[in-house]
């Protein structure tokens, strides 16, 4: 186990990503029928967070 506990580069890019998302997807719904769009947008970024975290890690950017 490490003992850095997440403060990595790969985990607040992580952590950053899957919360702007839920931001912007919560904003969408809010203004639905409006924007949709903006919802997808969202989620796309909340599903993009896991890979580009683990991506960044295999890179070396979670030590």
């Amino acid at each position: 186990m490490s003992a850095h506990h997440g403060n990595t580069p790969a985990g607040w890019t992580g952590a950053v990503l899957a919360t702007l998302g839920f931001l912007v997807g919560g904003i969408g719904l809010m203004l639905t029928p409006v924007s949709m769009v903006l919802f997808w947008v969202g989620a796309a970024l909340a599903v993009a967070a896991l890979p580009v975290a683990a991506i960044m890690a295999k890179m070396g950017l979670n030590s």
